[in-house]
């Protein structure tokens, strides 16, 4: 016989997180209200059951050490080491097969007891909502938020740095860097973006001549001569030219002047409706700049002295020096309206004009953008920065539109576009949180359930304070699970949620398994895909995901199953009656991911049902333990697994995922049926640590989906809390998720439930603090 202590000791850093499927207490378990409660409770009813079945292993100096509080404050600090003993006391291995048995009563009473104690939180009097870190938008958010945007769908270049990974997900605000590189690549991306969303025309012809004085018409009826025209009296000479184009034109003359009496000297500029009076109070030459819109064809453009003075010796005269024109052709003159791309339309809804001044336009334009990319009202200050911007930038040449453009790269590149940003906020007098903003919270559930910024009607419901009103939000939000851009929540939540996106870098081996291709490997993925967001949509019980008697097949994949009678490339949805399929644990996407190239895994499907069915994921294996192809252990792989399990480090996890695991042996490594693996009969039976049997996968789908069926559902609705807070939950979060539970129990467990009641809960609706 194995000494218990010893085991106990092997097996202690395995004891992280493993539980069994003994149903976790959830709503219906109790929180001790104040502390006199909880000590009572420790004292008088969870250290005799200690004492009785742990101390004997867990004393003082034990590796994991049950003796050293005397107290529930002691145990509520030092709850991660209860937690791992209630991991194993749920899992059915504590106490072990060779101490003296606990009943089910006894053991569920433990259950509750640690459970309780250690997560002891007055939900009423002081709840925590949790404390989210500053969130930039991760790789998929800023491709659709820019989407949305401007209408842009801009691909990221391979040089934008991955999003790390955080709880099971990539958009957990700590992992969430902002390296170096990274704002090179915003920089980068930003003038891509800004230059396809508006339109500048590109640069037309320029046209542009320039004449010596001496070549100008009426110079030889003037003084001077080399290098410049003296207009001694009142006169005029002229600079004539065939123009190629209409546009604007600039004059340009380096001019002097003789002065004498009270007036500067005076030059007048004139073509066609166009003129200009110019003082010239210089005598050293100078540029002068005449600007005007002239038609194509022949033009004359004259250059006058107008204000000739001779007395008493001071005699004022005007001297040309030389003479320039230039202009451009601007093809915006020839767009069609019609034919500006969608983003441009969509952006530039105001233009200059002979009533609206450049800034006045650009305020209109640049306020409505902003305040959309900012996903709450821009203020003044930010608006009056942006117009100066694009007005610096037309008064260095550019046109409206490229004034536009650039102020948009600054918003693109702004934090309050790059992050959610969310204002801090002080306690109220009784040190609760206040709710975060009407804005803040129509952004929290647009990246929720679409993964981008608010629509208009979303930040319309914000604007008016409606989004809290409950029979209005429903209604939005069923309006979101219908609209396309609720794929994204499909492929974001539940493509990482069940691990799909592994599907990319499996790899089985075709020479065992030669119907698999990357072409069967893509509607994989595509079947579980399109059967999450049917029961989204649909509105169906969330345990549906688990007990469906159909799924979502085109004529490729049906085939691959083996089921008749599907016709055609589209998916539709197909009744899986006469089957051995029903629900997840069947789809060949997860069942490919769980196994090895070359043959199933009991482990990994087992590890993955644990993990992400049943929120309970084993810890990793103990060192020096080899890999099961290279030990030296002979026989099935059934066989194999339980001379594995033999090794008392080894049991611990091994006796709870193994099962599991075995329950789907029937399917292969490509997720094909079978009844034999090689030479041998499948044995698709199990057996669980607390005694519960099972025999193949249809006894396993309903074990999880009837006598497992709540576990199963807050499984989920944690899973999708940490996804929608983009941060992990932590101990005082049980009160939100008991009331989750609570609210979506009397409704069947439907999905649209969940999704309200977690954008309803309070970690969703406030800022807490961290502890």
């Amino acid at each position: 016989m194995i000494c218990r202590k010893s085991v106990a000791r092997r097996i202690a850093v395995a004891l992280s997180v493993i539980a069994g499927l003994v149903c976790a207490s959830s709503s219906s378990s109790s929180v001790f209200a104040d502390s006199a409660s909880n000590e009572a409770a420790f004292g008088n009813s969870l250290m005799p059951l200690v004492r009785t079945y742990c101390l004997d292993c867990h004393d003082e100096g034990s590796e994991l050490s049950l003796a050293d509080d005397q107290s529930a404050a002691d145990l509520a600090a030092n709850r991660g080491v209860w937690m791992r003993a209630l991991s194993q006391v749920r899992l059915g291995s504590m106490p072990p097969e060779d101490a003296d048995p606990m009943d089910a009563a006894t053991r569920s009473r433990m259950e509750t007891l640690i459970d309780d104690l250690a997560t002891a939180v007055d939900c009423v009097q002081n709840p925590n909502a949790g404390k989210v870190a500053l969130r930039r938008l991760n790789r998929a958010e800023y491709r659709n938020t820019i989407r949305d945007l401007t209408d842009v769908d801009y691909t990221l270049a391979d040089g934008f740095p991955g999003d790390d990974v955080g709880y099971g997900f990539d958009n957990i605000g700590d992992v969430l860097s902002l390296p170096p590189v990274l704002i090179e690549r915003y920089m980068d991306a930003a003038e891509t973006i800004a230059g396809q969303a508006i339109y500048t025309p590109p640069p037309g012809e320029i046209y542009e001549v320039e004449k010596s004085p001496s070549a100008l018409i009426g110079a030889e009826k003037q003084g001077g001569g080399g290098d410049r025209v003296v207009i001694a009296s009142n006169g005029t000479v002229s600079l004539q030219s065939d123009l190629p184009f209409g546009g604007n034109y600039t004059l340009t003359i380096t001019a002097s002047g003789d002065q004498g009496g009270p007036d500067p000297c005076k030059m007048k500029v004139e073509c066609g409706r166009t003129e200009k009076i110019i003082d010239v109070p210089n005598s050293d030459a100078k540029d002068f700049d005449v600007s005007m819109r002239v038609g194509r064809g022949k033009r004359m453009f004259d250059i006058s002295f107008i204000n000739d003075y001779f007395k008493d010796g001071e005699d004022r005269n005007l001297h040309i020096h030389h003479v320039r024109l230039r202009g451009e052709e601007r093809r915006e003159m020839f767009i069609d309206p019609d034919k500006l791309p969608a983003s441009h339309k969509r952006i530039v809804y105001v233009t200059p004009d002979d009533n609206v001044s450049a800034d006045q336009a650009s305020a209109a334009v640049l306020g409505r953008v902003a305040s959309r990319a900012f996903r709450r009202p821009a203020t003044k200050d930010e608006v009056s920065r942006l117009v100066q911007l694009a007005a610096q930038v037309r008064s260095d040449g550019g046109n409206y539109e490229e004034g536009l453009q650039v102020a948009l790269q600054a918003i693109l590149v702004s934090p309050h576009f790059l992050f959610k940003v969310e204002q801090y906020r002080q306690p109220d007098a009784s040190g609760k949180m206040p709710p975060i903003s009407d804005y803040e919270l129509a952004t929290r559930i647009s990246y929720f359930l679409w993964s981008s910024m608010p629509d208009d009607e979303l930040l319309l419901m914000a604007h008016r304070g409606q989004i809290r009103d409950r029979q209005k939000l429903m209604v939005k939000i069923a309006r979101m699970m219908k609209d396309p851009r609720s794929n994204r929540f499909v492929e974001n939540f539940a493509g990482q949620w069940l691990q799909l996106r592994n599907l990319d870098t499996v790899d089985p081996d075709t020479r065992l398994f030669r119907t698999f291709d990357d072409d069967v490997r893509e509607l994989m993925r595509r079947e579980t895909l399109t059967f999450f967001a049917g029961v989204m949509r649909g509105n169906l019980p969330v345990p549906t995901l688990l007990d469906a008697d159909f799924t979502y097949l085109n004529e490729p994949l049906a085939k691959f199953y083996g089921i008749h009678g599907v016709k055609g490339d589209e998916f539709r949805r197909v009744s899986l009656a006469g089957t051995p399929r029903g629900g997840l644990l069947t789809h060949a996407s997860i069942l490919t991911v769980t196994s090895n190239p070359t043959r199933t895994s009991p482990v990994k499907r087992g590890k993955w049902i644990l993990d992400n069915l049943l929120n309970m994921p084993p810890p990793p294996a103990p060192p020096n333990i080899p890999e099961l192809e290279k030990s030296r252990l002979v026989g099935t792989l059934r066989e194999r697994m339980e001379q594995h399990r033999s090794n008392p480090a080894c049991a611990a996890c091994h006796n709870m995922m193994d099962p599991l695991g075995f329950a789907m042996e029937n399917f292969d490594a490509v997720g094909q049926w079978r009844t034999r693996d090689g030479r041998d009969e499948i044995n698709a039976s199990g057996k669980l640590p607390d005694g519960t049997e099972f025999n193949g996968v249809g006894d396993l789908r309903n074990l999880l989906s009837t006598q497992r069926r709540e576990q199963f559902v807050r499984c989920v609705a944690e899973k999708m809390l940490i996804y929608a807070l983009g941060r992990g939950t932590e101990y005082y979060d049980k009160c939100a998720i008991d009331k989750i539970m609570d609210d979506i129990s009397r409704r069947d467990y439907k999905f649209a439930y969940l999704l309200v009641a977690i954008i309803e809960s309070e970690p969703f609706q406030k800022q807490g603090h961290r502890e």
